[in-house]
């Protein structure tokens, strides 16, 4: 039988397009924590798609999960929040602290949300070999009776040009579309549906780069934007360099070093990308545009590492602003959206 302990959320294969042809289901891919949710009479269960308890972090969600008349059920949701009438990773990120009281405080003033999109198990019955359009009926039915401000139905829609037109419009709000087959079971751990991401680019100005360890190469280049107040704020970096190319890189680069670097925000120390001990990095003129392929941007930074595309000689350093970086839609506006309003 379906419990959130011994399951691994089924996952998506990233693809180019969406797939065509009649029995898809097309739903919004939510830019959250992926969540599996567990209630066994008093038990409730949050689980991370690792399989970590996510339940102390997040106490609004499972008090919303306890509070449900059902007692015996499994879904499968995203946990979302809002910060200031848009969605935020970045405020959802600072749920994962040490501190309880910090986390309590957090969760009465910013409270998150499940955004729920799959059931498997409801009132003790499993349902991970049923078909997706049967199990979407037994989700739908089970929001009627127990959706509230924090249990929420994520829209789907069998419309392929629908789908589309969410992902057009979202302005990053969403973090891309997923498609499933109708017919399909959950496959829990199998890549078994398909997601398509957007993928934006940026002009960026080569503020420093970070050496390769020896110094004899470019190991990433650091990125800026100028902001409102026209400063160049790190944003960034990109490192998808072959390993041939980075000591012609740095020779590129020679005639730049020393010079202004960021003028605002700059980049820090040991980072998830950089650790203790390895090389600082090195100011450069502002003088060299980049154009980088990014996912999604969290608190005005690329949230991964970018995609160089090309070097932009014609582009004026100063015209690589913040403004490119376009704000998602509002909650609100995205609710509008994916409902059709």
């Amino acid at each position: 039988m379906a419990d959130s302990g011994n399951l691994a959320p089924m996952e998506a294969r990233l693809v180019g397009e969406l797939p065509e042809g009649p029995g898809w289901q097309f739903e919004p891919k939510w830019d959250g924590f992926r969540a599996l949710a567990e209630r066994k009479g008093a038990m409730v269960q949050l689980s991370s798609k690792s399989g970590k308890s996510l339940a102390r972090f997040f106490p609004e969600v499972v008090e919303a999960l306890a509070a449900t008349a059902s007692d015996d059920y499994v879904v499968d949701g995203e946990l979302v929040l809002s910060l200031n009438g848009q969605l935020s990773f970045d405020a959802l990120q600072q749920r994962l602290h040490p501190a309880a009281s910090r986390i309590a405080r957090l969760a009465r003033e910013t409270p998150a949300q499940l955004m729920l999109f799959d059931c498997l198990r409801l009132d003790g019955r499993d349902l991970v070999s049923e078909p997706l359009d049967r199990r979407r009926a037994m989700l739908e039915a089970f929001h009627a009776r127990e959706g509230n401000r924090v249990l929420l139905l994520s829209p789907a829609s069998e419309d392929r040009d629908r789908a589309l037109d969410w992902f057009a419009r979202s302005g990053g709000a969403l973090d891309g579309i997923v498609a499933k087959r109708r017919d399909a079971p959950y496959r829990p751990g199998e890549r078994a549906m398909f997601k398509l991401k957007p993928q934006r680019s940026a002009d960026c100005v080569v503020g420093g780069f970070r050496p390769v360890e020896g110094g004899q190469g470019v190991a990433s280049l650091l990125l800026g934007l100028y902001d409102e107040e026209g400063l160049l704020d790190h944003v960034g970096f990109t490192s998808a360099f072959a390993a041939a190319d980075r000591p012609a890189l740095l020779d590129r680069l020679r005639p730049y070093i020393g010079g202004a670097g960021f003028s605002g925000k700059a980049p820090g120390g040991p980072s998830r990308w950089r650790k203790a001990g390895e090389s600082e990095w090195v100011r450069l003129a502002p003088e060299l545009v980049v154009e980088v392929g990014y996912d999604q941007v969290t608190g005005r930074r690329f949230r991964h590492g970018t995609r160089f595309l090309r070097w932009r000689p014609d582009k004026a350093p100063r015209q690589c602003t913040m403004e490119q970086l376009a704000p998602p839609l509002g909650q609100a506006e995205l609710e509008q959206l994916l409902s059709g309003v």
